[in-house]
């Protein structure tokens, strides 16, 4: 007997679980702006990193690290995601500089 289609949504009669559904949704809003805030950081710093505005990256990339270890903290993703950005954000801009001796 396979099942087909999604499955039932069935409602929430506990009043914990309700209000727990409650919060889920705000949380939900505010993890998505600010998810969006760390991929557009991290999208400008590489736009200008492939321009070649050497300065304009370094400051970039310094505002971005701010962010990305805001949303660590925050908890929006894992510490070692942020890490990993920051590193090969560095690695590009590092390249970069070193291309533009």
């Amino acid at each position: 007997m396979a099942t087909t289609g999604k499955a039932k949504k069935r409602t929430i009669r506990i009043a914990s679980g309700r209000k727990r559904a409650r919060q889920n949704v705000k949380l939900n809003a505010a993890n998505t702006g600010l998810r969006s805030k760390f991929r557009s950081v991290v999208k400008n710093v590489q736009k200008v990193v492939n321009a070649g505005d050497k300065a304009k990256a370094t400051e970039l990339f310094r505002n971005a690290q701010s962010v990305m270890d805001a949303m660590a903290d925050k908890g929006v993703f894992h510490k070692n995601k942020a890490a990993r950005h920051k590193s090969r954000l560095a690695a590009r801009l590092k390249s970069m500089t070193g291309a533009a001796a």
